[in-house]
């Protein structure tokens, strides 16, 4: 049995997001914690892991409870702009699942730090015929953001592959995040697929 990849101390960004893999995301650092773990992540080329908050802010305002979800998205830093003094605007695209080993541990200076098993990336599937409506409905989508002068997904768009269109559909659904973060939790990405197809299909985006 093959022993899993892990990544111990990662340090951790609580966000009110669920970050997928294959997802673009955009932050606005201005926080010591998070304005020193991305000059140390740029330096040793290293991700750090996006978690969804349960209970409390993005930004630390003094004392009170900070709950977030035991798995996230590694983020990869790709652009990094510090023009003004004190604040970077950072973008960053999601790459692999983790499940947190145990609890996070914050240091002094608020940084959340904790020990990553990592998650298998999805297999790389066809989506199945019953799905290709919601798979038509997500291209049509993009090529009218693409007329409108938006490039909403990054290159290449993987129509083909059931667990990018269902990532893909995850980000943009008006969804509450408890849910989104179930579906970024499920292994199977087919099944992922078909309960986006059966939410579209319940509000009549796509035919039965």
């Amino acid at each position: 049995m093959a022993v899993a990849e892990r990544i111990d101390a990662l340090p951790l960004f609580p966000l009110q997001s669920v970050l997928f893999p294959g997802g673009q995301l955009a932050l606005k650092i201005f926080e010591t914690r998070y304005l020193d773990l991305v000059a140390d992540c740029l330096r040793r080329q290293r991700p750090f892991g996006v978690v969804c908050l349960l209970q409390g802010g993005e930004v630390r305002s003094g004392p009170g409870a900070v709950r977030f979800e035991g798995s996230g998205v590694l983020a990869r830093l790709d652009e990094v702009d510090g023009e003004q003094p004190g604040l970077l605007h950072a973008r960053c695209s999601g790459t692999q699942r983790f499940r947190l080993d145990g609890p996070a541990t914050q240091q002094a200076d608020g940084l959340w730090l904790g020990d990553a098993e990592l998650l298998p990336d999805d297999t790389v599937t066809v989506p199945q015929a019953q799905f290709l409506p919601t798979v038509r409905a997500l291209a049509n989508a993009i090529a009218t953001l693409k007329s409108q002068g938006t490039e909403p997904f990054p290159l290449p768009h993987r129509l083909d592959d059931a667990g990018w269109v269902a990532n893909r559909w995850c980000e943009i659904l008006p969804i509450p995040l408890a849910a989104k973060q179930k579906l970024m939790e499920l292994d199977d990405p087919q099944v992922r697929l078909q309960l986006v197809h059966e939410y579209l299909r319940g509000k009549g985006v796509v035919g039965a």
